[in-house]
């Protein structure tokens, strides 16, 4: 595996995988859905403070459709928003990592699922032409999984947080990055990760960026569009996949071969089929298609974990970083190549031997967030102010003729 890849793939998975460390789980805590962090703050406060990027803006969604326990709540009375979960963030590489890359990289991170695997189930929705939510696709057969489409469209007016859709979140900020960057002569990327549904709303964001042509610059030179999949779900149909791909889209998926969450939707009709089954069934509301490069990695490789029976740890984020960093190849030995820490894998699952004493589920939040207030009573520590959307969201959306009801 080249050097290269092998640290940029794990680059961009710590950004998906920031999207976890920084949501605020706690259905105790009045924040509960939200980002635990201050955008300006976001990966100093990760301990990401070298990661050479910063953070533009917070993506947020709402939704109407069954994805069980997808968005977290808090018990008590009082919450940030009742509607909204935060979904992930844009960054923007500074001008020390623009200089070392050779482009000024635009980096939209996907949040996926909250709990464990509960929402696989539901994955086995029908498959809905994308044309029908907004996005500008000439060809009604290209079509997607109605739950990822619903998720990335649905907004909500009465919310502060999601009166505007994921999707104009997206192309507003993209369009206004672009233009920025262009206007300077600058050569600009726009890459999108996402683990698990993260990884879903990564492919069908790009897809968009795409078929909206935000991957234009003002200089009319096109920009790279490139998508980071960490354990993602199928997405679309064929004719989605082909679509992709003659929009000079490129994607490359990282599963772990044992993990179930790939395998779906399209269990019965999907790119393994004989060619002849595949036509036959291509017209049917449940045939599905991946896209991209697969990179298959093999958990059972590493001396570092355990056997367990666990579907979570199979998917976990962390497990495929430390996967990718001692993959050498096919048929190759496995050593840590970057000497990544294993300790990372034990997050959020228990999936490394017991042998290395590492706890399991060892992250969290020192005294789960609370202080003690000045009359010595314990309290939850107050937030700063939540960023929502900048002022001129609206002005970005009319110039794309996004502001109607569909999008």
């Amino acid at each position: 595996m080249d050097p290269l890849l092998r640290s940029e793939l794990i680059r961009y998975g710590e950004f998906a995988q920031a999207c976890y460390d920084a949501f605020d789980y706690d259905p105790f805590s009045r924040y509960c859905g939200s980002c635990r962090y201050n955008r300006r703050k976001f990966f100093a406060s990760l301990g990401m403070g070298t990661a050479g990027y910063e953070v533009t803006h917070y993506l947020y969604a709402t939704s109407n459709i069954n994805l069980p326990n997808f968005f977290t709540k808090t018990r008590g009375p009082k919450t940030w928003s009742q509607k909204a979960n935060w979904i992930g963030y844009i960054a923007v590489s500074d001008d020390a990592t623009t200089a070392l890359l050779g482009r000024r990289d635009i980096v939209i991170a996907w949040r996926g699922t909250a709990t464990r695997l509960e929402w696989v189930a539901d994955l086995m929705d029908f498959l809905r032409p994308v044309a029908s939510e907004g996005i500008p696709c000439p060809d009604p057969e290209v079509k997607v999984e109605s739950g990822f489409v619903d998720l990335y469209t649905d907004k909500d007016p009465t919310c502060r947080f999601c009166k505007y859709s994921a999707r104009q979140q997206v192309l507003a900020e993209v369009r206004r990055l672009v233009e920025q960057h262009t206007k300077m002569g600058e050569t600009v990327s726009i890459t999108v990760t996402g683990h698990s549904l993260g990884s879903a709303l990564a492919m069908l964001s790009a897809y968009d960026i795409a078929e909206t042509g935000l991957d234009v610059g003002v200089d009319g030179e096109k920009v790279a569009v490139t998508v980071f999949s960490f354990s993602g779900p199928r997405v679309g149909n064929g004719r989605f996949k082909e679509r992709f791909e003659e929009l000079g889209l490129k994607a490359l998926r990282v599963v772990n071969v044992h993990d179930t969450v790939p395998k779906v939707p399209g269990v019965l009709f999907n790119e393994h089929v004989p060619e002849f089954v595949r036509k036959l069934g291509e017209g049917l509301p449940w045939s599905y298609s991946h896209v991209g490069v697969e990179l298959a990695l093999d958990h059972k490789r590493s001396p570092f974990l355990k056997v367990t029976g666990d579907p979570s740890c199979f998917h976990n984020l962390e497990a495929h970083l430390h996967l990718l960093d001692g993959y050498h190849g096919s048929g190759q030995r496995f050593y840590l190549a970057s000497k990544r820490d294993p300790a990372l894998v034990n997050k959020a699952c228990d999936f490394l031997k017991d042998h290395l004493m590492v706890p399991p589920f060892w992250r969290q939040d020192e005294n789960k967030g609370m202080i003690r207030a000045h009359d010595g009573r314990w309290v939850q520590r107050e937030r700063q102010k939540m960023d929502d959307h900048p002022p001129d969201m609206h002005h970005h959306l009319s110039r794309l003729g996004l502001d109607k009801r569909h999008q």
